[in-house]
């Protein structure tokens, strides 16, 4: 449990690093928990200040100790394993709350839903891949259990989408951001490896062009030590003469 709250500690602490740390705190993936959220000391460290907070894929099933965060507008609670206690939101009196996301979470009945209606100010919220989702007229009971929605699952009333929040357009930027980086290094690996090949080309240039000049003057000593031969004839004394050339 303690390494638990730890781990929680840093990955918060990590995140407050961020210039815009203040207003926008992404969590995502940082934390494999336990299923529950740290004690309320350690959750105490975010800025009162807070607009958007993601906790996606963090393995939390309980929302206990949620803090009050009365700046919030944007959360995310997505890819985790929430089947109830919606409530905790209520108690943290998060009234400036927007924008919620519970996709891909546990949530089973319209009932764990309804509590929702005491975040007065929610106007959109997510259960998209929630099994609620399969209840028959699921739309129509929660947009009448939670009266301030204006969008379920991005969708309004009528079927028509959601305008892209603040927080989904940053989101979008920092996934095409992170694709042209990718983009830019395999670029740059790219002309490192052209320059290794082009630099191992010289060198064996130089080396062929070395050995090219060997040869050559091997081939001219063989030549003159030939002249040498034809041109002068040895006597049985050891001594040469010239040897007549035919006319």
């Amino acid at each position: 449990m303690v390494e638990m709250e730890q781990a929680w500690k840093k990955a918060i602490q990590a995140a407050l690093k961020s210039p815009s740390s203040s207003t926008s705190i992404n969590l995502d993936s940082s934390i494999k928990s336990n299923g529950v959220l740290p004690s309320p000391d350690v959750l105490s460290l975010l800025p009162k200040t807070l607009e958007s907070l993601s906790l996606a894929n963090c393995r939390l099933s309980s929302l206990r100790n949620f803090p009050s965060l009365p700046s919030l507008r944007y959360l995310n609670l997505s890819d985790n394993r929430i089947s109830n206690g919606l409530d905790a939101l209520v108690i943290a009196e998060l009234k400036g709350l927007k924008i919620l996301d519970l996709a891909n979470n546990r949530i089973a009945t319209v009932e764990e839903v309804a509590v929702l209606k005491g975040l007065e100010g929610i106007e959109s919220l997510d259960l998209y891949e929630c099994p609620v989702t399969r209840v028959p007229g699921y739309r129509e009971k929660v947009f009448e259990a939670v009266s301030s929605l204006k969008f379920l699952d991005k969708v309004d009333k009528e079927g028509n989408e959601r305008p892209e929040s603040d927080e989904d357009e940053e989101e979008e930027e920092e996934d095409e951001d992170n694709v042209q980086g990718e983009e830019e290094e395999g670029e740059e690996e790219a002309d490192d490896e052209g320059v290794e090949e082009a630099d191992g080309e010289l060198v064996d240039g130089e080396e062929d062009d070395g050995d090219g000049d060997e040869n050559e003057e091997e081939d001219e000593d063989g030549e003159i030590d030939d002249g040498v031969t034809n041109e002068d004839e040895v006597n049985s004394n050891g001594v040469p003469h010239k040897r007549k050339r035919e006319a």
